[in-house]
């Protein structure tokens, strides 16, 4: 069943942050639609924060680790992705998270190329774990290639990533996307759905 999105006391527990770490990130973020991230300076982000800026340097020793934080937070904090509990409402979830990154492209883009091309470290798939309990959970008698396989498939549709290659390479619209994704989910799971443990 899809439910609320996660609160953001629980993403700021998952991503292991301190309040203050949190609003930095979300300050940065925030400056980064405003301005675009070349023209965000640290004394922006410490005044939007309301931190001083060695503070930033004492959360985020380099410039790429601050971008990458910004960027998980964004990914995380601001494209939240509704609950769900089964691996089979992915793809009823999937068409609320492209719709998130339709609402904002700019930002959407930024978290595809950097969790592409960023620094060792990144998250590319916040959902993983959610998504590896529930085929355990659900599909248990699935090998270890298979879940495999199949985990690799659902990362890549429930990403920045897919909703950029949708619309930049494809041109899509929102809807477009939103139908895509789900469709290609349902692809994936419908073969597995009369192996589910409750099904």
């Amino acid at each position: 069943m899809i439910g609320q999105a996660l609160e953001a006391e629980v993403i700021v527990e998952r991503l292991g942050l301190s309040r203050t770490s949190a609003e930095i990130l979300a300050a940065y973020v925030e400056l980064i639609e405003e301005l675009g991230t070349d023209d965000v300076s640290l004394k922006l982000i410490a005044r939007r924060a309301g931190v001083g800026e060695r503070t930033i340097f004492r959360h985020y020793g380099t410039r790429s680790e601050l971008l990458l934080g910004a960027v998980t937070w964004a990914d995380q904090a601001v494209f939240v992705r509704p609950s769900y509990d089964s691996i089979f409402d992915l793809p009823l979830a999937l068409r609320q998270t492209m719709s998130a990154y339709s609402q904002r492209p700019e930002l959407a883009f930024l978290v595809a190329e950097t969790m592409m091309r960023g620094p060792d470290g990144a998250d590319p798939v916040p959902s993983r774990a959610h998504l590896e309990q529930l085929l355990a959970a659900e599909i248990p008698d699935m090998g270890a290639r298979e879940r495999q396989q199949t985990l690799a498939a659902l990362c890549h549709l429930d990403s920045a990533g897919a909703w950029a290659a949708l619309q930049r390479e494809f041109g899509m619209s929102p809807a477009d996307i939103a139908d895509a994704a789900a469709w290609a989910a349902e692809a994936v799971l419908n073969p597995l759905r009369s192996r589910a443990a409750n099904g």
